[in-house]
């Protein structure tokens, strides 16, 4: 599977592509994909899950300590607002991001992490776009930049954030030939989210429902 094929798993997820790079843009697939070969600190599936565990530890927050494969990495373009219920959707948002991407890691559809951060129909799409890459075989890999949110609380228990994505720097790694499908730049490179987020009894804002738009204007830089 690769990056230009997600566009298909895109349009059958109802418009949800969270990180996953399996539809993004150009590339070759699979064993064959155009790739510089393996890059520092990339495992395949046996040694990801080992660091990645599938039953996340409790910092002392109670949130799941998220450990992600060391070629992973991210910057959060979201400094903070001074309002202290904004910045826990943003600090909470930022970890179901990276849940993701672990469960992910993991080859893992119920992963516990990300189970802790989704609800409801995210929750269900998140688990389909994780089968995804555990059918293909394949993890993400490289950096990800997030930027340009926009977070509207509607009340103290409901919340909404809109964010952009940038994969330019982002590849999908494939667990087999542990090879990097490294692809051009592109508009579709960028991705606008939108999510509806819910304050759980755990005191924790949870994603309830997830929609994207591939190739955004708002997010093209």
């Amino acid at each position: 599977m690769t990056r230009r094929s997600r566009r298909l798993l895109t349009t059958a997820t109802a418009g949800v592509t969270a990180a996953l790079l399996l539809a993004g843009c150009g590339g070759g697939g699979g064993d064959k994909s155009d790739s510089n070969g393996k890059i520092a600190g990339a495992d395949t599936g046996a040694s990801a899950s080992a660091r990645a565990s599938a039953s996340p530890s409790v910092a002392a927050s109670g949130h799941p300590e998220i450990e992600l494969p060391s070629d992973l990495s991210y910057s959060f373009e979201w400094p903070k607002t001074g309002d202290a219920v904004k910045d826990a959707v943003l600090a909470d948002s930022e970890q179901n991001i990276k849940a993701v991407d672990l469960a992910i890691a993991n080859q893992d559809p119920l992963d516990k992490a990300y189970m802790y951060y989704y609800e409801g129909e995210a929750a269900a799409q998140i688990e389909t776009y994780v089968k995804a890459y555990v059918k293909a075989q394949a993890r993400t890999t490289g950096h990800f930049r997030y930027y340009d949110p926009v977070v509207n609380v509607s009340s103290s228990k409901q919340a909404s954030l809109v964010y952009c994505e940038d994969q330019g720097k982002a590849y999908d790694l494939y667990l087999k030939t542990k090879k990097v499908d490294k692809t051009p730049v592109t508009k579709n490179s960028y991705v606008l989210y939108s999510t509806q987020l819910l304050k759980n009894v755990k005191g924790v804002w949870v994603v309830e429902k997830l929609m994207s738009v591939r190739g955004s204007s708002k997010c093209q830089p």
